[in-house]
């Protein structure tokens, strides 16, 4: 499994949960006796500290009245989770079938080689970590490169200098540069009903819905669900800097799950159809988005 998010990663050592015990006890504190509470643990730590130190594990394992060695097991059988500190930026290339035939080697090299470093370690600097996936389940837009949860479609060793400088100038994902805009389907964490609404596309796709909850008035969002493209309908128009609780439209219970590292508010969790997870920020004006794909 891999984390694409477009938060940036630390990569500090000495900032991990020694240095803010409050953290971390707030993280166990939402999540211990909730289903899938280990996990989603695991996930909020990844997101806080950039990887799971050991102290990190531990707790989680008392917590959850785990011995240590499950809570391994979990953080090693999940590519989501590191036991090392990433870059600030991760980058991941798919070598499939369908990304291997069409050069994907190559590109992987060309990273490898403009990085100093192989697959699987982070630059001195700290800037870029490089990995390589089995599939990103993109096959028709292969070879495929994610740099901080932004893909690179058909991608050629002449791209890789570009999406390099996109990355080190904080322009991944802007306009002007090449990052791909991914199609995704989710439904809802609860009660598993399909939150997409073909009535009402944005994109040109079937938009993502869901009930929201603010100012003590309820309304309708609906997302775009290319996953990279920030546009949305709400009814009301929910103000530029109010939180809106999400909520599914049909079990209505809340699909807050975790905190947006950009600006602190709720992050809403809904399921990726084909596995993995997409989280969206609540805050109306921030766009932070996070995927999760296996």
């Amino acid at each position: 499994m891999i984390t694409t998010a477009s938060e940036t990663r630390p990569h500090a050592e000495a900032d991990g949960p020694e240095a803010d015990d409050t953290q971390l006890a707030e993280i166990l504190r939402k999540h211990t006796g909730s289903r899938g509470g280990l996990i989603a643990a695991l996930a909020d730590i990844q997101t806080r500290w950039g990887y799971l130190p050991e102290t990190a594990l531990g707790a989680v394992a008392r917590a959850n009245g785990r011995p240590l060695v499950d809570v391994y097991g979990i953080a090693t059988f999940y590519r989501a989770f590191s036991l090392q500190p990433r870059g600030k930026h991760l980058i991941c290339v798919c070598l499939g079938t369908a990304c291997h035939v069409r050069g994907g080697p190559g590109v992987a090299e060309e990273l490898e080689r403009q990085l100093g470093i192989p697959a699987g370690q982070t630059t001195d600097d700290g800037l870029f970590s490089l990995e390589t996936v089995n599939c990103l389940g993109a096959c028709a837009l292969g070879p495929v490169v994610v740099i901080d949860g932004h893909y690179y479609s058909k991608v050629t060793k002449p791209q890789v200098r570009a999406m390099l400088d996109d990355a080190r100038e904080g322009r991944v994902g802007m306009p002007g540069s090449n990052g791909y805009l991914l199609p995704i389907e989710v439904s809802c964490p609860r009660c598993n009903q399909s939150l997409m609404d073909a009535g009402h596309p944005i994109d040109d796709r079937p938009s993502i819905r869901v009930t929201v909850c603010f100012d003590q008035q309820y309304g309708r969002l609906r997302l775009s669900s290319w996953h990279g493209s920030d546009r949305y309908c709400a009814e009301p128009d929910i103000p530029t800097g109010h939180v809106a609780c999400f909520l599914c439209p049909f079990c209505h219970q809340e699909l807050t799950d975790s905190v947006c590292g950009e600006c602190d508010s709720p992050l809403a969790m809904m399921l990726v159809r084909g596995g993995g997870t997409l989280r969206v920020c609540e805050r109306r004006g921030c766009t932070q988005r996070r995927l999760d794909l296996p």
